[in-house]
């Protein structure tokens, strides 16, 4: 039977612990017990843990010896804010699929109230991916960072840049990363409900990006994302 993996807060030699709300989940839920044991993600390596000692707030573990770990591809995706309830599932299933960074955006068309308030979800996104990072077993959560404005989002610096939209009739995403490397990173820029405008695919194409389609069917933001990181994902040389 596989383990459950947990992500340590704290790590050192051959111990590490999981520490405040995040103890008090498998302490309560999972009514931890010392002697049971778990993958326990530490950095970038794993190891089989057993629980030496239990608190509310604090669950403690022996390490084992190290064991293979999967690394998953240096993809960051930019997603524009659209409503928070589908946007935080469109960061959780991102996140199982393999993401390593997460940038929300602020686009023309992201509502105003939802773009004032984003920088307060930040902390929930955090939570919300290194959960899914857990249940899909990878050793670390993608990072996600602070809400950038499109005139800063443009200028970032990537292998591959990539902006998702519905204008293009040429380029498929597919066809966009055949001449990805292994030692590449990507740039994937997903808008927001009602799409890019003009100006902003104008931003993004006088900054040296490339447009690509993810096909003639038009779709919610949430399901893009999901869409283009596993299209992503499966076509990056392994």
């Amino acid at each position: 039977m596989t383990r459950r993996r947990w992500i340590a807060d704290e790590f050192s030699g051959k111990h590490a612990a999981l520490v405040g709300a995040h103890a008090e989940h498998l302490v309560r839920v999972l009514r931890a017990r010392v002697g049971q044991e778990f993958d326990i993600a530490t950095g970038a390596t794993v190891h089989p843990g057993r629980i030496t000692k239990v608190t509310d707030q604090r669950v403690e573990f022996e390490l084992g010896e190290e064991t293979a770990v999967v690394e998953v591809p240096n993809i960051t995706l930019l997603l524009a804010i659209f409503k928070f309830d589908r946007m935080e599932w469109a960061i959780e299933k991102c996140t199982e699929l393999g993401v390593s960074r997460i940038i929300p955006l602020q686009a023309r068309r992201t509502d105003a109230h939802l773009a004032a308030t984003a920088t307060k979800r930040v902390e929930r996104w955090e939570r919300i991916v290194r959960q899914a990072a857990e249940q899909s077993r990878r050793t670390t959560p993608p990072e996600v960072l602070l809400p950038l404005k499109l005139k800063e989002a443009v200028t970032l610096t990537a292998s591959t840049r990539i902006v998702l939209a519905e204008s293009e009739r040429q380029l498929t995403l597919k066809d966009a990363l055949q001449s990805y490397a292994p030692s590449d990173d990507v740039l994937l820029a997903v808008g927001p409900e009602g799409g890019w405008t003009e100006e902003e695919l104008a931003l993004f194409s006088q900054a040296g990006w490339m447009t690509a389609s993810l096909g003639n069917t038009i779709l919610r933001a949430e399901t893009a994302a999901v869409a283009a990181t596993a299209i992503a994902v499966s076509e990056l040389p392994e």
